[in-house]
């Protein structure tokens, strides 16, 4: 069976290098007759959303069998676990908890730690309740602080329990998927709606962070990022100049403003109309000392001189060698992210808080020999490595995902799981990569 080798001397052979695994609460936990709707029940309605036409109603099951899922984790023998909670799932429309969703993840939490596993949980992943979205959503400024009333609400209840909070995970998708492109829930569209959508998502970031320090002294706060490095398709001054607003358009949109307090110069190349109001405080609100940054990283993406008036770049296809869902694998991207980002800002220690690879998985005789899962793991390890050596400080990494799920626009066709899941059955399987990265942990030091 296929091995991640990594240098004896890598950093990551430390003990004191955190491993996880993490998920999120509308791809797994399923149980929706027990919360409120969210915009992703919504969206997985409309005809043509979904790849597959499927929903999360059912995902896997995780709500009911969170002990047999923790024993996985335990099995896999990770530090630490993320997740994510649902918003509708712990909130009522009058602005009150719901018990129930509450004991839930008391009840996760607390078996958790019998086990010694870190809790790293996301208080906001994609899930917004349909009742704000019906209100605007995070068009309406409103949002924000109906955010910040269910992070002192969640916080106080959930008590110690959480080792480290991360307020939103990818803004990027909520705001430019979501709002601006309308390919991810609730599938408006427009450059104004996308900007005002961001800014609103990063003011509740910056909100919530002052209410964890008040709500949850004990744990670590932070935010999580996705990062889509961006390389001009040549040399010429156009294309790099090209690749520099796509990078400060989907990249530094969201780390500039929480790192240093203002948005990338490329806000001045959108008209005033399409330029998200920003009120007095806005940007010093958002831009609270982080105990943790969260990395997100997948893929690179490739850029040129725009070829239509209004726009700032054209997006090129993914290169070849690409992953199941289409995205090129490209290692070398990972280690630049990395060091530029540390070389650009002053910042706190990163957790490398996804990372992973959807594949043609194959179930042959009981088993799933992803060796190309494997190397892909094998290769961003490395480059991970090679990035500390450089003088990053990151303190752990956690593989996306700790098993197959509801896998967004992309239904449950694109499986990026260390564990199988039989969606009929919901039988769990450890697939080879789950046995590589559990022999990996094993051997540290």
């Amino acid at each position: 069976m296929k091995t991640i080798n990594l240098p004896e001397d890598s950093a990551l052979r430390n003990r004191s290098f955190l491993f996880g695994t993490a998920t999120s609460s509308f791809q797994i936990e399923g149980a929706a007759d027990s919360r409120l709707q969210s915009i992703w029940d919504t969206f997985c309605e409309q005809e043509g959303k979904i790849a597959d036409s499927s929903n999360g109603l059912t995902a896997c099951e995780h709500v009911a069998r969170f002990k047999e899922d923790v024993d996985l984790l335990e099995e896999l023998g990770v530090d630490a676990y993320r997740f994510s909670i649902s918003w509708p799932r712990v909130m009522q429309q009058n602005g009150e908890l719901n018990p129930q969703g509450v004991k839930f993840y008391i009840d996760l939490l607390d078996e958790l730690a019998r086990r010694g596993i870190k809790a790293f949980a996301t208080l906001y992943h994609w899930d917004l309740p349909q009742y704000l979205e019906d209100n605007g959503g995070w068009l309406n400024r409103d949002t924000a602080y109906a955010y910040q009333h269910y992070v002192a609400c969640i916080a106080g209840a959930l008590g110690p329990r959480v080792h480290a909070y991360a307020t939103f995970n990818e803004p990027f998708c909520s705001a430019y998927l979501g709002y601006e492109i309308g390919v991810h829930a609730p599938g408006k569209t427009g450059r104004k709606q996308g900007r005002t959508a961001a800014h609103h998502i990063l003011l509740a970031h910056g909100l919530g962070m002052q209410t964890l320090r008040e709500h949850a002294p004990h744990a670590q706060h932070g935010i999580v990022l996705n990062f889509t490095p961006c390389y001009p398709v040549s040399e010429s001054p156009a294309d790099r100049l090209a690749s520099l607003y796509a990078d400060e358009y989907i990249n530094q949109w969201y780390m500039q403003p929480v790192m240093e307090g203002k948005y990338p110069h490329v806000i001045e190349k959108l008209v005033p109309e399409e330029r998200p109001d920003i009120h007095p405080g806005d940007m010093e609100t958002i831009c609270q000392p982080l105990d943790f940054l969260g990395v997100n990283f997948y893929t690179r993406l490739t850029y040129s001189a725009p070829q239509e008036e209004g726009e700032l770049f054209s997006e090129h296809e993914h290169l070849p060698p690409k992953t199941a869902i289409g995205w090129e694998i490209y290692p070398q991207a990972f280690y630049d992210l990395l060091t530029s980002l540390h070389a650009r800002y002053n910042l706190p220690p990163i957790y490398i808080t996804e990372n992973g690879a959807a594949m043609p998985d194959k179930l042959e005789n009981g088993e799933i020999a992803d060796n190309d899962r494997i190397d892909y793991y094998e290769a961003h390890l490395l480059a991970l490595s090679k990035a500390i050596d450089a003088g990053v400080n990151v303190s752990g990494y956690f593989a996306w995902s700790l098993m197959d799920n509801f896998e967004w626009a992309e239904g449950y066709e694109m499986r990026f799981g260390l564990i199988y899941v039989d969606f009929e059955t919901q039988e769990r399987l450890f697939k080879h990569s789950a046995y590589a990265y559990k022999s990996l942990l094993s051997q540290r030091k």
